[in-house]
């Protein structure tokens, strides 16, 4: 399929082309206006490459002071901003139709970190797995994790709310924030910097721009609640039948060991067998194939807890009650990251066997199950063939629907097929009370279904929200309405 090329926003007011690059120069340095068509060429295309748009430059400023500067000169020129960070996201919030990019990578700094209040403030352009690794030599844990850890950017994060493999536990981005530092798209500066656990001071501003996709403002910087760090762990992959016997084993993992339950992951064996065809150094861990697999850790900053024994109980109990037909229990940290290399590498795996239509929804965890079966009949119904890949955050009701094409089919027939299936599963998702859009956001790809399934008075509201902030409607114009 080939890319979604987007019209070019033009610019409303009349201070816009040379003069407008020209103040900007001078606001930020030449050096990071850049104009040249190679500079710009991977910012203008979606990760997964659905979608590519076009901009005047691409603006890197260096402090919320400059980010500023050069959200006020838009403004005057009426020229659109497309705020970006890693340009990892999936929905495609971040690509441009016009205007300006704001990349927020030179604002990379670690502003504090107070080990006492557990606490860090950071900028928007900070690399998740940079916080990660400051949270753990000050002895704490920043639990958000996400396979693209390595190169998206906190501030995506808080735009698109990310959610990850330990949300069962610590909660979606929304719940690891305390305050924000955000640029209006007038230019004024909202200074919520607090690290308060208790605020009861009005209405809730920190949680109107995490989430909302670089529509209402610029998220600069932000305060992150801090966890203590775990210090043992035990990870565990446990063969089952299908998505009923892992609901089961859910349950009894969450009732034997909800104080120390990270993450409970499900992959059914087509996404494993993928793993192990395509990502370099995965091997299956099991004498026998099953049908699916959970993926489950327990974690504890207690060096007393003897968490190995704890998932042994649950895992006998499991066995007794035929729940599970085998299990693996990492013996070495090697081992563990060897288990969990086998979900990690599940995306990228799909891509060699061809394309793939993909779904984030959320169901409630009691759904979880009838969800995965209903969607796959379905599917297979509409297109005999298919191949359903369906994984994901089992524990917090989120799965990744992914669907790779028939082995006979084209990707651009397959492809075609792509409102066909989200109405299907979208369609089930909606009857079972759950979200269309779990964890990646609404941005490029979902706007229709925002009208098709939110509520008349909640998208009314959102739309008087974004007229208020943003009366031009400069800032990340085409994105989530």
């Amino acid at each position: 399929m080939s890319a979604t090329h987007l019209r070019p926003a033009t610019p409303t007011g009349t201070g816009g082309g040379d003069s407008l690059i020209e103040s900007l120069k001078s606001a930020i340095g030449a050096a990071h206006v850049l104009t040249d068509p190679s500079d710009m060429a991977t910012r203008l295309v979606e990760d997964r490459g659905l979608f590519c748009g076009t901009a005047l430059a691409i603006l890197r400023p260096a402090s919320t002071a400059e980010v500023a500067q050069c959200v006020r000169l838009c403004n005057a020129a009426g020229v659109p901003i497309v705020p970006q960070g890693g340009n990892t996201g999936l929905a495609g919030g971040g690509v441009p139709d016009g205007g300006m990019i704001l990349s927020t990578q030179r604002l990379n700094r670690i502003r504090e970190v107070d080990a006492t209040n557990a606490t860090m403030t950071v900028e928007a352009g900070c690399i998740l797995a940079s916080i990660q690794q400051a949270a753990d030599e000050a002895g704490a844990l920043f639990p958000l994790s996400l396979a693209s850890e390595g190169s998206c950017q906190i501030g995506g994060n808080l735009s698109t709310n990310a959610g990850g493999t330990a949300v069962l536990r610590y909660g979606n981005t929304r719940e690891l924030v305390l305050g924000i530092e955000v640029v209006l798209p007038d230019g004024r500066v909202l200074n919520d910097l607090n690290g308060l656990r208790k605020n009861n001071t009005g209405y809730d501003l920190r949680n109107l721009f995490i989430g909302a996709e670089g529509t209402l403002g610029i998220i600069t910087a932000a305060v992150l609640k801090l966890f203590p760090k775990p210090v043992v762990r035990a990870t565990t992959l446990v063969a089952c039948d299908g998505p009923d016997s892992a609901l089961k084993l859910y349950s009894r993992m969450r009732g034997a060991n909800a104080d120390t339950l990270s993450t409970f992951e499900y992959i059914e064996w087509a996404g494993l067998k993928m793993v192990v065809d395509h990502a370099p150094g995965c091997s299956y861990p099991m004498a026998q194939v099953h049908p699916a697999y959970c993926l489950i850790e327990l974690t504890s900053a207690n060096a007393h807890d003897n968490l190995d024994t704890r998932m042994e109980a649950a895992l006998e109990a499991a066995f007794d009650a035929q729940e599970i037909f085998d299990a693996v229990i990492g013996a070495s940290e090697a081992q563990k990251d060897a288990l969990w290399a086998l979900r990690e590498n599940l995306s990228e795996a799909q891509k060699p066997e061809g394309a793939s239509i993909k779904h984030d929804v959320s169901v409630p965890v009691s759904r979880v199950a009838d969800f995965i079966a209903t969607a796959k009949a379905a599917c297979m119904t509409y297109m005999p063939g298919l191949r359903p890949c369906p994984f994901g955050h089992f524990g917090d009701g989120n799965l990744h629907f992914n669907l790779s094409r028939p082995t006979d089919m084209s990707d651009e027939d397959f492809l075609a097929a792509y409102p066909a299936f989200n109405r299907i599963v979208h369609d089930i998702v909606h009857e079972m009370g759950g979200s269309f859009s779990a964890e990646h956001g609404i941005g490029l790809a979902k706007r229709a279904e925002l009208r098709r399934y939110k509520d008349p008075v909640a998208l009314e509201l959102m739309q008087q929200i974004k007229t208020v902030l943003d009366p031009v409607n400069l800032m990340n114009p085409g994105k989530v309405l």
